[in-house]
């Protein structure tokens, strides 16, 4: 008589340990490898291998483990070969669904390394068991992983990777310990010092750092980005204190010895309050993200300037130029915002703009003048978009729009723009 196991048929399921990403690849394939031996020695009929590399601790999170279940259910396979139960499962969610299709018997057995579970109270007991252990070890380590961060914090200690101008010390009576990069940690506190005593912009510190200097991070060896220096120069590591997390509300004394003094970080921060180092986020320019510098490639920005008249009152006035993040030495030049509505509006026969969109906007304005014109008149004179000339329109709009409406309309624009020597090229 046929033996029930011949009857069972496997699919193997090999999934990553929580080790590193080399390590895992390897467990996997050694899983493969040990369980083909189990398989050809106890004559097991495997029908299909399966890989995963997605963790086992959220459920739902599998979509290898998602298509094993489906299949079992379709009974392409009545049972599965793994290395151990944790490999199934370390969730309540996927342990349920395995248990489910043992009770509706399209699950038949369960084979690991050491152990078999069959489709039995006691067996289905003890999986669950393997596998609920899976999971508080899972909600341990993030308990005592927390934990242990905290108590680093507590000792003065920087629980993670050092901010840029700080290397950790390996030596094993001081592990963990911040020490200064003798390389970077002085350019750090020259940055300070330019910004508090000098005034140097956001930009000027970026242009310094990375043609300059050609100062890159000890980890990964890039160079600071803008945002990374404005993040940098808040941060209060540099002089002593820290938050972990960020924005958690918990401070800590640092056993670090600290770069600058924390009057050299106040004076920073009160500089960049007053001055166009701080981001001003809050401010948009309508034509910054539409054009490129025609010499170097760069992105545009925009600057304000106030020009104070005779009767007290300030004219405003808006400048677009080369950031230089590609070449400091760009010589593209200025142009008011003025002069380049001119210059745009001159173009406006070359421009390529999306019609659909464009008429979709003239629609919208022409509904709502309408209005305006039945409440202030009383009249209610049709106008058709065809009657409209849509260059003019678009005329219009940049030289009378308000911010908004002219990015709105720039988003019909679909051609590229470049700004070279003062001037608009299309």
């Amino acid at each position: 008589m046929e033996s029930i196991e011949t009857k069972l048929k496997y699919c193997l399921y090999a999934r990553k340990s929580t080790e590193s990403d080399e390590r895992q690849a390897l467990s996997i394939e050694s899983q493969v490898k040990e369980m083909l031996q189990i398989a050809e020695r106890e004559n097991l009929e495997i029908v299909d291998i399966r890989r995963e590399s997605k963790s086992a601790k959220d459920s739902g999170n599998r979509p290898v483990f998602k298509e094993l279940i489906h299949d079992i259910t379709e009974g392409r396979f009545n049972s599965i070969l793994t290395w151990a139960p944790d490999r199934l499962s370390r969730n309540a969610g996927d342990l349920g669904s395995l248990v489910d299709l043992m009770d509706e018997k399209k699950l038949l057995a369960i084979r690991t390394f050491g152990q078999a579970f069959s489709n039995s109270p006691n067996e289905k007991f003890l999986l669950m068991i393997l596998c609920s252990q899976a999971k508080l070890e899972n909600d341990n380590r993030g308990i005592n992983v927390k934990r242990g961060l905290r108590t680093r914090c507590e000792m003065g200690l920087w629980p993670t990777c050092p901010p840029t101008g700080y290397l950790k010390e390996k030596l094993i009576n001081h592990k963990g310990e911040c020490l200064i990069d003798p390389e970077r940690g002085p350019v750090i506190k020259q940055m300070f010092e330019k910004v508090a005593y000098e005034k140097w912009s956001g930009r000027k510190l970026y242009n310094w750092l990375r043609f300059d200097l050609n100062f890159r991070t000890a980890l990964g060896k890039k160079h600071l980005s803008l945002g990374n220096i404005y993040r940098l120069l808040e941060n209060t590591f540099y002089y002593g204190p820290f938050e972990y997390p960020k924005g958690g509300g918990n401070w800590y004394q640092g056993k670090h010895e600290p770069i600058i003094t924390k009057e050299l970080f106040d004076a920073v921060q009160q500089q960049m309050k007053n001055s166009q180092l701080a981001r001003r986020e809050n401010i948009e320019f309508a034509f910054t993200k539409i054009m490129k510098c025609g010499l170097c490639g760069s992105g545009i920005s925009a600057a304000e300037k106030f020009k104070k008249l005779k009767d007290g009152n300030y004219n405003r006035h808006v400048y677009y130029g080369c950031t230089k993040a590609r070449d400091k030495n760009c010589k593209s030049g200025y142009v008011s915002e003025e002069d380049l509505i001119k210059q745009l509006q001159k173009q406006i026969d070359k421009l390529d703009f999306k019609k659909i969109l464009i008429q979709d906007k003239i629609r919208s304005e022409i509904k709502r003048f309408k209005k305006f014109q039945v409440l202030a008149t009383g009249k209610n004179d049709n106008i058709d978009v065809s009657d409209v000339d849509i260059r003019n329109y678009i005329k219009f709009l940049l030289q009378e729009g308000d911010i908004q409406e002219k990015r709105d309309l720039l988003t019909c624009l679909d051609c590229k723009i470049r700004l070279k020597n003062k001037g608009v090229e299309i």
